[in-house]
């Protein structure tokens, strides 16, 4: 979960988005709401367009917004049996999947903007379905395909890019053809996003025994290794790799004073 805030003010007062991302099949729901909401009603909300069509999550990641490290959302997810993780200094990569998201939703509703006018809250639907229903590389499926097993059955030529030979009502017509152009705004914006990660992605691999090198992030206010701030260390070690946790994870033999 996280918020997109700060959007301009549309006619239905909307002035931010609520990002749900289902972590396994990367589904998402992208829900307008208003700054001022109070976290009852966005519980509310909560209950009405997530629960209701996906069931109670076992656990919920997101950063250490202010509405979701209140008292009354861990004691109303507490009920629910749902565990809550959220972002530290150290794992700021905690939420990148909702972050990843966002930047697609973004790039998305700024070109619906701009083609179609309007309010963006008009578009999130149809910014949400062709999200849904388009190939997603990390899963090799579409997200709905992969939460319910199934292609998405439509009415209308919603997942063919192209000429529609669709005759029939016109808020038909009209539907298609923006998804139809909404779906290649995703492909284009999804192909940059990845341009920009290729740029940075090493296939750097450790072995157990390997020596490796520990980053750390200094902390305002605190006083590590002896430094403060940013005059701290930014690596520490080396430390022997003891296990392999993960693809990208290692556990490794550090000292006992940290």
């Amino acid at each position: 979960m996280d918020f997109v805030t700060k959007l301009p003010r549309t006619q239905k007062g909307h002035n931010a988005i609520w990002v749900v991302v289902d972590r396994l099949p990367n589904s998402a729901h992208f829900i307008p709401i208003k700054e001022t909401y109070s976290m009852d009603k966005l519980a509310r909300i909560y209950i009405n367009r997530i629960v209701s069509h996906h069931g109670i999550p076992l656990s919920i990641i997101s950063d250490r917004d202010s509405g979701f490290t209140s008292r009354f959302w861990t004691s109303f997810q507490n009920e629910l049996g749902t565990q809550l993780t959220m972002s530290t200094t150290y794992h700021l990569q905690t939420d990148g999947q909702s972050e990843r998201t966002i930047q697609t939703m973004e790039d998305i509703l700024r070109a619906c903007v701009i083609d179609f006018g309007g309010n963006w809250d008009n578009h999130l639907p149809l910014i949400e379905f062709p999200y849904n229903n388009s190939y997603h590389s990390r899963i090799k499926a579409a997200p709905f395909k992969a939460l319910y097993e199934r292609k998405c059955r439509t009415p209308v030529c919603l997942t063919e890019i192209g000429d529609s030979q669709l005759s029939g009502p016109e808020v038909i017509q009209e539907t298609t053809d923006n998804i139809a152009q909404i779906k290649q705004r995703l492909k284009a914006a999804q192909d940059r996003q990845k341009s920009y990660a290729d740029k940075r992605r090493r296939p750097l691999e450790f072995q157990v025994g390997d020596y490796v090198m520990l980053k750390v992030s200094p902390w305002k206010g605190i006083v590590r290794f002896r430094k403060h701030g940013k005059l701290g260390p930014r690596y520490i070690g080396p430390y022997k790799i003891i296990e392999r946790i993960g693809a990208l994870a290692y556990k490794l033999d550090l000292p006992e004073t940290l």
